[in-house]
This record gives C-alpha cells, structure tokens and sequence, in this order.
C-alpha cells in the first residue's frame, strides 16, 4: 500500500505531514506501518483502519534505534532557587530538547525580586531566568526537526505573578514558550467571592527562601483581570488549577508521587523528570451507518480498541526507556511507567451521528464515551499487571483514589488488588494536532475550527510558509451519501459554539480522564474581556483542570485562517493574500495618523498610513529631531516596515518581528530614572505597540463610520472613494503637520515644501 491510498489522494496536506514528519529516511508506507506497530497485528490493523495512532514522537523514532526519545511529554518540576542550579536545569533542558521532548517547568520556588541575596544585594526575580530558559528553548532543535517546546508556570500568589503574565505583552519577550498561571482554590474562592457579592479580599503572603523571607499583600481580583485582559489580547496565559490538576488522578493518595506541572498542551500534569507517552483513538472511525437516521456508536469495538492501544502503548515504555535524555527520566519511567490514551475526530463522530457538538445528546454520549474508555484503560493496564506485573512504585493506595471510586465499586476494586496495576496513568486529551490534520478528522477533543479554512505550515516546508486549503472530508461524504448540498445545522464550527457549551462538555469528559485535557476555547472577535473572566470562573467550577482561549482577531497569529472565498466576514491573513514579489503602489487616497513616542534617546514622531477601505497597513514615517545613527535606522526600518506591508504582510506578523528586538538599555535607564518612557522595552517594540494601537483605531473608525465593501483580494489595490471625509484623508507633514500629497514620485509639503521621494 502507498500512504496515498491510505490517507486519501486528495489529502495532500496528510501525506505531506506523513512525509515530512513521520517517515523514517526512505522506508515505504508498508515497512513504515510495520514499524509503528511493532509488527503487532491488532495495532497494524486498528492504524490501517485509522482508529488509533500513537503521538508524533513514538510515529518518528519508535524502533528506528535513534538516539531520540518516544515521548512528547515531560516536566522540569521546580526550577531552583540559585543561579548554579538554574544553570544546571538549562543544560538539563538543552538535552530534553536535543532527545526530542517537550517539558514544563514552574518558576514558583524562585524567590521574587528584591528578595535579599548573598553579599547584601537583592534579587532581580524571575524574569533573568525566564529568558534563559527562553534561550536554551530557541536555540536546541528537537532533532534537529523543529525547536523546542517549553511551558512555564507559575504560583498565582507569587509576588511576581503579574510581571509573568504581563512579560510578552509589555517587554517583547519569552516568545519561545507557553504560559500558564497556575491559580489553586483558594484563589479561585476570592474571584467567585468578588462576582457573587462584589467583595474585594487582600490576602497577605510570605515567601519564604532559604536566607529569607519576603512579605507583601495579593487582591486576588486585581490579577485575575488583569490576566483575563492579556488573555484577550494575546491568547495567553492559560490556567493551571492546580489543586484538581495535582490530586485528580490515580496517584492522588501517593506522597512520592509530586505533580508539579506540565507539558506544554499541558494535557499531561507530571512530577519532576516525569515523562509520558502519547496516542489517540479516533471516535469517528467507531461510528455505524454515518450520516444516516441508523448511524450508532460501536462500543464494543471501541472497548477492544482501547485494550489494544493501551498495551501498545504500555510496549513503547519499554523501548524508550533507554532514549531518555537524563538518567532521572529513565529511573522515572521505569518506576512509574506513565501512558496517556487520549481521543481524536470527537466532533468529526458527532457530526457522523448527527449530534451538535455541545447539546445535551452529545454530551450524554461524551459521559458514556468518558466512562467507559477509562474502566476498559483500567481493567487492561491491570489485566498486564497479572501478566508483566504491576509499576515499580505501586501501592494499594491507587484504589483509594477519588477516580477509581467513581469509576468502580467495592467488588471490583478487590478484584483489581489482586492484579495490581501496570501504568500509574492512563488517558489524556492531547491536541493531537499534527496527525488528526494528517488523518483529516477533527483533533483532540476539539469543534471543527472551520467548514473550511487555510492552514499555514513552516515545518512541512523548511520554514518556507505553505497555505493549503481545506475542507472537512465530513461534509463532502455527507452530501454523497444523502445526494444534497444542503449544510445540516450540526454542522457547527468552533466560532459559533456557546463558550458555556465548549466549556460544559470538556467538564463532562474531564471527570473520566485521569490526567488532563489539551484544549483551547476558540472566542468570536466580538467577545469582551467580561466573557474571558467569566470563562475561567466557570471552567474552575465545571472541574477543568486548566483552559486556555483563542479570541479571534486578537494579537498573537494562529496557524489557520478563514477563506475568504467561501466566508466574506471571516478575517484572513494578508500573508497569502498577494502573488510573491507583488509589491500594491500606494495613491494619495490614504487615511494617516501620527503618534509621538517618548524612547531611551529622547521623542519619535510616527505616522502611519491606511487604506480608506480595508484599513490595512500601507506606510510609515518615523523622524526624530536630532541627526546621526538613530535617525538613519529610523529610515531603514520605515522603509522596511512599509514594504513589508505593501508585500501583503499583516500588522500583526510586522508587530510580531519588531516585539523580538528584545530590550534597550537606553530605554530601560529612561524608563527607570524618568518614568516617562512609551510601552515597549526598545524603540522597535514601542512602534509596534503605537502601529497596532493606530491599526485598531482605523478598524474601529471603519466599522462604526462606513460601509465599504472590501476590495477584491486578488487586486488589494487601495481605491478611491470620494465619501471618505477630508480630514481622514490627510498625511501630515513630519516638520509642519500640514496635509502632504504626491507630486511625481515624490511625497512634498505644499505649505513648508518638506519633500521626500520614493
């Protein structure tokens, strides 16, 4: 068989990512399979059938003999309070990375700045290291594949709380890891407290370090919004609730057993050097007659399928122990022995079976699917325990645990004692990105993100960005089978589901997973910071062990855009949008705007301008009032910013780039002694944040003052229109502020005759 035929001829995106990720040198799609399945003939046969693939890493290097590890998933635990062992952690973490893992790490036992240090100086807290790790993180390829990925965590009552959360927005930094507050209940109670009765509690902390102690007072309220307002701006951070995400679980009675934090989908909560290995079970492939008033789902061959891919699973731990890149991790999987089934084409399997993702129907079948995927894992990993015999490190304590009690009764778990139990966890909810894309299904436990949409790939490609369009296979085999074009109403997509709904259903497949679920809430362009706050609370009240939101439009870019072809008022990228080397001339029918910023070397005057109809990002000015060095850069990167915007480059990716210049010691001297500095940490990061403040005033002035249709993108030329008013025309000139027009090639000053050509 070729991967053609098993992923579809038309999938060109699925065999690419076959290709690109999961095929080892030249091995065919036969030997591939063979390999992957350990020549096990029920696993052969459920990846032939796609019902079930194990997570990219163990897809890559599982039996090639690679130095590199078959798990995506592990944790740093604590990173140390001191410089030698936050060095040490680094290295730890280069070579995590080089193996081929992802990890997490929580920075809550580093003491906060201004904490007392040896020789009588104080502490700089948490940011130096933040941006070690940041380094290590960008610097070591997985593999040499891709970089490696990282998530940091930290205590929300950690006197630095808010500088985390605030870090990428405000200084342009850490842009090589994920983010996440890890928020416990009693935290939680003061934020329900406020919303139920309008209270305000301050809590008085002390953090306590090996030479010391700090005191200081945390308003729990002030955080949380403050946090809910960054995560409506850049999808981050997410939330950890950290005392279910810890003692939800089967270890939940074992003190050795320390969750501290986790991966980087944070579907996987792990003690330090804890490591895990990943694969889904595709729901769609166990719907019956789909797309028919008959369809059902089978659950006995679902159930037959989770034993087989539990103890597939179970046998990558043995090849892999000895690919883990630090000794801790391979006494960790030996000892504990961690595996995290997890589910793919949820909603693809709703839709099969008629069922709107988020009713009252599917989340009957979701609890019914939840229930019994978690009895069958198990029942099967105990079944092995009789066989191979139980983890290092298990005790009678397991029974104990509130998952199992839910999930088992008196009888039955006397039954299990005697057998034991082979892996101390069993399912999570990975995103499952990579190979749902590949299988062209929806992912994790997720909605459809679009009927159809554009997804971007660098990987795929050399970090060359590649769009493919897409569209759910679901509705092409629904209108054949029914002989229609119609679009049934359960065909929802991710933007037009209830955030309560989103939210209700993880709840409900939460309380059977013994981990954690991978899973961000897609929020329409429209949602208020009020709707993020009230998310969080209700997600910490429907028992989620973390969350994290995606609000369209906001300024952190996603990898898949709307086709604006099939939906005219989805927002899409300009990335794609103009032929390569097609640079749009600009006419004098713009829309300016003029900032003034206060930077290290003194004021910058900055104008921008528009396109009257899109309001996209066409040109830029900056002037200083002084000559020299600063003056020509500024030139050089207007010059650059403009053409990259007239090539087609959204201001979000131009933002994106300039927030990576990191920070300038003259700005941070002014910013410091005189306080009067603009937001930013350099003088690329301030324009950044200036350019995107002056692009959202444009939009906002277009939607609330015209009605202008769009041009058509394959032009996206400006146009003239002559209902634009005059004074939102004008481009002012940078010495007298008069209007400025075009004469020639050239941009002049009528009034002070200021001139600059093109």
């Amino acid at each position: 068989m070729r991967v053609e035929e098993w992923l579809g001829k038309e999938n060109q995106l699925g065999v690419d990512i076959w290709n690109g990720k999961y095929k080892f040198n030249d091995e065919s799609f036969d030997e591939w399979i063979d390999r992957v399945s350990n020549n096990n003939p029920q696993l052969k046969q459920m990846i032939l059938e796609k019902k079930f693939l194990f997570g990219g890493r163990t897809l890559t290097n599982y039996n090639t003999g690679k130095n590199a590890s078959t798990s995506n998933c592990y944790s740093s635990g604590y990173a140390p309070d001191s410089v030698v062992g936050i060095m040490d952690l680094a290295q730890k973490m280069a070579l995590t990375y080089k193996a081929q893992g992802g990890q997490g790490v929580s920075l809550s036992k580093i003491r906060p700045k201004g904490s007392k240090i040896s020789g009588g100086y104080e502490s700089d807290g948490i940011v130096p290291f933040m941006e070690i790790f940041n380094t290590t993180t960008a610097s070591i390829s997985q593999g040499g594949s891709r970089k490696g990925a990282l998530m940091m965590s930290i205590d929300a009552w950690h006197k630095e709380a808010e500088t985390f959360i605030t870090i990428k927005s405000e200084q342009g930094k850490i842009e090589k890891a994920n983010l996440s507050l890890e928020i416990d209940d009693e935290f939680m109670d003061c934020i329900k407290l406020y919303y139920d009765t309008g209270e305000v509690k301050t809590i008085h902390r002390i953090f306590e370090y090996v030479s010391g102690s700090i005191e200081y007072d945390v308003i729990p309220i002030n955080l949380y919004k403050k946090m809910c307002q960054i995560s409506y701006d850049w999808a981050e951070p997410g939330i950890i609730y950290t005392d279910r995400f810890r003692n939800y679980n089967i270890m939940q009675h074992d003190n050795e057993y320390n969750i501290i934090t986790g991966n980087p989908c944070g579907e996987q909560p792990l003690p330090k050097h804890g490591a895990c290995n990943l694969g889904s079970i595709n729901l769609s492939e166990y719907v019956v007659n789909p797309y028919t008033k008959n369809a059902s789902f089978n659950f006995d061959d679902f159930l037959h399928g989770v034993d087989v891919a539990i103890r597939g699973l179970d046998d990558v731990i043995d090849y892999g122990i000895q690919y883990h890149a630090l000794e801790e991790q391979k006494e960790m999987a030996r000892n504990y022995r961690n595996i995290g089934l997890g589910v793919m084409g949820l909603a693809s399997a709703l839709v099969k079976l008629g069922l709107p993702y988020g009713s009252d129907k599917s989340l009957e079948l979701i609890d019914d699917i939840g229930f019994k995927m978690f009895k069958q894992s198990v029942l099967t990993s105990s079944e092995i325990a009789s066989e191979k015999g139980s983890f290092p490190k298990y005790s009678d304590l397991v029974w104990d645990s509130d998952i199992i009690k839910e999930h088992f009764n008196s009888l039955e778990i006397e039954l299990l004692k005697e057998k034991g139990l082979r892996n101390c966890s069993l399912l999570s909810i990975a995103p499952s990105g990579s190979i749902g894309t590949m299988l062209n299904i929806s992912t994790g436990c997720e909605p459809f993100f679009r009927i159809s949409y554009k997804r971007k790939t660098v990987s795929l490609h050399k970090d060359e960005e590649v769009y493919y369009d897409v569209l759910i296979k679901e509705l092409e085999e629904y209108q054949t089978i029914n002989q229609t074009k119609e679009i049934p109403d359960y065909f929802i997509s991710s933007e037009s589901i209830n955030w309560k709904d989103r939210i209700a259903l993880q709840g409900v497949l939460q309380q059977h997973i013994d981990t954690a679920i991978s899973s961000t809430v897609n929020m329409p362009n429209e949602s208020t910071v009020e709707d993020v706050e009230r998310l969080y609370l209700f997600a910490w009240e429907s028992g989620l062990k973390g969350v994290t939101i995606f609000r369209d439009g906001c300024k952190r870019l996603g990898i898949l855009t709307t086709n604006e072809e099939n939906n005219e008022e989805e927002k899409q990228s300009n990335t794609n949008e103009l032929p390569r080397g097609y640079i749009i001339q600009v006419d004098d029918n713009v829309v300016g705007k003029k900032r003034t910023l206060m930077t290290g070397c003194g004021s910058l005057h900055c104008q921008a301008f528009f396109d009257p109809i899109s309001g996209e990002l066409l040109e830029t000015y900056f002037s200083k009032g002084s000559s020299g060095g600063c003056v020509n850069s500024y030139i050089g990167l207007s010059r650059m910013i403009s053409l990259s915007a007239r090539a087609g480059v959204d201001i979000y990716s131009i933002v994106d780039q300039l927030n990576s210049s990191g920070v300038c010691p003259s700005y941070a001297t002014r910013s410091a002694v005189k306080k009067d500095t603009s937001k930013g940490s350099s003088c690329p990061v301030a324009i950044g944040n200036v350019l995107l403040d002056m692009y959202n005033e444009m939009q906002s002035e277009i939607n609330e003052d015209f009605e202008y249709k769009k041009p058509n993108k394959k032009d996206n030329k400006p146009t003239k229109n002559n209902n634009i008013s005059e004074n939102k025309i004008k481009r002012p000139c940078p010495q007298c502020g008069d209007e400025l027009v075009f004469e020639g090639h050239c941009i002049s000053c009528l009034s002070c005759g200021w001139s600059k050509c093109e």
